[in-house]
This record gives structure tokens, sequence and C-alpha cells, in this order.
């Protein structure tokens, strides 16, 4: 059903499904947070394949991305020269993207983007996590921001990972840019907002409130200064809808702030 694995790689039954923050280039910089990624990657069962969903790629309707030749998307700006000459050359998984296009319903058809490759917030955590390129990937596109929605995305996705794939929603647990303020210069800690949004969802996936985290916007104190716009909370929901006990606690794989930002990151089963 999915892509053949490559020799080196074992598969393990279900895969986990995974929500995790994926910061901007310089976190290939931080030590702290790529060990802790890298041990993640290693503590994880070994996937068949990777799909992504990631907050930097909404397009109606959903679309898959390359499939054979995987380029790097640089969808960043005013970072050193280095970073835009960075490479991750994953194997393309065209068998991954038929059997996407196959579990969504007649009526949400998904297109073909042969052209568009792995924007930072998939190759920044997988370069961290699988820094060998040697496990098939994919990104799929984020058809909408409404998180029932991507919750049923999620549901639909679900039966891969029995087929070892490892679906993962990429974003940040808050993402309130245009107020970090000193936290740029490297201050530590949080701002109020970002500290009371992260504790809330904590909370909030700790008891299995669904109902809570969708109505996220009206409901997690820290709005709207902790997501505003919400894409990158937004991948969460798929994450949710591919666990197999959504209202099961998920584990917390990392946690922390990262100029002022939530880390929190979290592994499903």
């Amino acid at each position: 059903m999915t892509d053949q694995p490559n020799p080196t790689v074992a598969t393990s039954g279900r895969m986990p499904a995974l929500y995790l923050g994926h910061g901007a280039p310089p976190l290939l910089d931080d030590a702290a947070w790529m060990a802790e990624l890298a041990a993640w990657g290693r503590d994880l069962p070994r996937p068949r394949s990777i799909l992504m969903v990631s907050a930097h790629w909404q397009t109606a309707p959903m679309a898959v991305g390359a499939t054979t030749t995987v380029p790097l998307v640089y969808d960043f700006y005013g970072f050193p020269e280095r970073f835009y000459r960075l490479e991750y050359r994953s194997p393309g998984a065209p068998e991954l993207a038929a059997d996407v296009k196959a579990l969504m319903p007649g009526n949400e058809p998904v297109i073909d983007r042969p052209t568009r490759g792995l924007d930072h917030g998939a190759w920044v955590p997988l370069m961290a996590m699988y820094p060998e390129a040697d496990i098939p990937v994919l990104q799929v596109s984020l058809p909408d921001l409404d998180p029932e929605h991507l919750f049923e995305v999620g549901r639909r996705l679900a039966p891969l990972r029995d087929e070892g794939v490892l679906v993962v929603g990429s974003g940040f647990m808050t993402h309130g840019l245009p107020y970090i303020g000193q936290y740029w210069d490297g201050r530590p800690g949080a701002p109020a907002w970002s500290e009371d949004f992260d504790r809330w969802a904590a909370e909030a996936l700790a008891t299995g409130d669904i109902d809570s985290l969708f109505a996220f916007r009206e409901k997690a104190p820290g709005m709207p200064f902790a997501h505003p716009t919400v894409e990158h909370f937004a991948p969460l929901f798929v994450t949710l809808g591919a666990s197999a006990k959504p209202d099961d606690a998920p584990k917390t794989a990392i946690e922390g702030y990262f100029l002022g930002l939530s880390k929190r990151s979290i592994e499903a089963a």
C-alpha cells in the first residue's frame, strides 16, 4: 500500500502521530533543541515513510507535493546565506501520495503539485530527527484552518499509521512573533500570554478536551497574542484526528520555550 522502505529502515507496526514545534532555520544552531528532536527520532519506531503537514503550506483543495525529486523551499528571509544552501535529499513517496488521495472523500479532491518541495516547517525538524534523509517523505497541504475539518482529515489519514507511516503535524504551540519583543535577543523564559496558552493547551490535551481545543480562538488564554494567525496551531488537529484515541492524553516529547514561544511537542498513540 505505501512506499517500499529503504533496506536500512525497519518497520514496527503502528506508528504514532506527532505534533511538533518546527522553529526556524536557527533551530539547527540550537544544540539543546536539536538534541531533543534527535533523541525523539531515535526513540520512535523507524517509519517506512513520513507524511508532513506543515503550517507553511495551505491551499484548497488539499494538495500533495513532489513525489520524485523532492526539493526544498526556502520560505524565509533575513537569515545567513548558509541556510539557503542547505539540502535534504529525501526519497519521494509516490505510493503514499496515491494512498492519501484514495483516503479522501470524493467531494474533497486532492490535487498534485509535483514541483512543490518541503518547506522549512518540514525539512528543519527532519534534519534534526532523521539527518540521513533516507526515509521517503511526502508533504501535503492544509486544505483550510478549520479545526474540526482538519481533525476529520487526520481521521481519514489514520489508517496509514498501520502501514508504517509517521504522520507529523508541524507548527508551533505559540507563535506570537509580533509580540515577543526582547525575547528576540535571547532573554530566557516567555511572555505571560505564551505561558498561559501553553499551560491551557497542555491541560486540554491531558484531559482529552477536544471540544475546548476546537474552540481555542474563544477559550484559550493568551489569544490572540499566542496566535495572531492560527496556521501554526492548525496542524495539531490533523495529528489528533490521526490518533487512535484522540481523547487520551498524548505524551509530551518536548517542552520549554524558544524566543519566548512554546516548543511543546506531543506524540499521540
